[in-house]
């Protein structure tokens, strides 16, 4: 069968099945009163946002397993695709709990910070060990010059900072209604280029396969999240999505061009870290509010533009990781 056809199919399997799970899920948090609770240092706007259903991360997590074990039992994923999954779940689970906390004691605040940090490095050492214990690289290919530097027993904290750094950038991100989901989509499109790639060359453990299903479980998602959102993807998602981009750059070797394919992520982040920085030395603010997202709704942009806006971007840096690849 035609690879672009199955890449079809599969974006619509993704995408039907979290429909169809969302038709039955939103209903069914907004019975049990499982709403979001807005921090009082937010923007203004959002205190309108309260009590908006949450932990709708659950949507593409069971849109993306559902459709993944029919694919399995036709063959097409492999350990690689199955490593993802797991771990995809994992800090799914990280961020449930998380969710479940924060509407169990009423407040903003679930997890505490280090119980949630323990048990992301947890997972992401869980992950690393399986996949190395397997045969997995332990090289990181920097792009442009197409150098190989060998970690070795390093590897393992790489790939650890790499993959809770893309889980706490993903959390930053979840701020809007469709920003952290549509950046995930987009960074998932460019990453199943390269598991095609790959593939094509000498296997991606079902990754090519994986992909594309796990895009559209995401854009389902965004039939409910998009503005106005009528649910959240809360811890519960923007952990497990930050997880799964890292693991599909840890195992197609492309972790340096996650900078590239989770690029609004690690912008948002930074402008978290420059803020704290420059506050703490100098006692002056360089946003108005980070994350970066919030800085351009207080100047006045509305919600769907700075969406829409960072979207294009993450578009265009993910095309930029692809010429990267390139490049010799």
């Amino acid at each position: 069968m035609n690879s672009g056809l199955v890449y079809g199919i599969e974006v619509l399997a993704g995408f039907a099945v979290s429909v169809a799970i969302g038709h039955a899920f939103v209903p069914y948090i907004k019975r049990l009163k499982i709403g979001q609770h807005i921090r009082g240092e937010g923007p203004r706007a959002h205190f309108k946002k309260a009590g908006t259903p949450t932990m709708g991360g659950v949507i593409f997590l069971l849109g993306t397993l559902v459709p993944a074990i029919a694919e399995g039992f036709f063959g097409l994923l492999g350990r690689d695709a199955w490593l993802a999954i797991g771990v995809f779940f994992a800090f799914g689970l990280i961020g449930f709990i998380d969710d479940w906390r924060k509407f169990r004691l009423g407040r903003s605040l679930g997890l505490r910070a280090r119980e949630k940090m323990g048990l992301a490095i947890l997972a992401a050492a869980v992950f690393l060990y399986i996949w190395r214990t397997g045969g997995g690289s332990s090289d990181v290919i920097v792009p442009v010059i197409n150098r190989v530097v060998h970690l070795g027993a390093l590897y393992p904290v790489f790939g650890v900072l790499v993959m809770v750094g893309s889980s706490n950038a993903m959390n930053l991100t979840d701020g809007l209604d469709g920003l952290a989901a549509g950046v995930s989509a987009i960074g998932l499109a460019a990453l199943s280029r390269v598991a095609l790639a790959k593939a094509a060359l000498n296997g991606a453990g079902g990754l090519e396969h994986l992909a594309p299903t796990a895009i559209g479980a995401i854009l389902g998602f965004l039939v409910y999240n998009r503005h106005p959102a009528k649910i959240f993807m809360g811890d519960t998602g923007s952990l497990a999505l930050g997880a799964l981009l890292a693991a599909f750059g840890i195992l197609t070797k492309t972790e340096l061009l996650l900078l590239f394919f989770a690029g609004v992520p690690v912008v948002e982040t930074l402008s978290v870290i420059a803020q704290v920085i420059s506050f703490q030395l100098f006692g002056r603010r360089i946003f108005k509010m980070s994350p970066l997202h919030h800085h351009f709704e207080l100047l006045g942009w509305p919600e769907v533009k700075v969406v829409r806006t960072f979207w294009l971007a993450q578009a265009l840096l993910a095309a930029a990781g692809i010429w990267v690849m390139t490049l010799v």
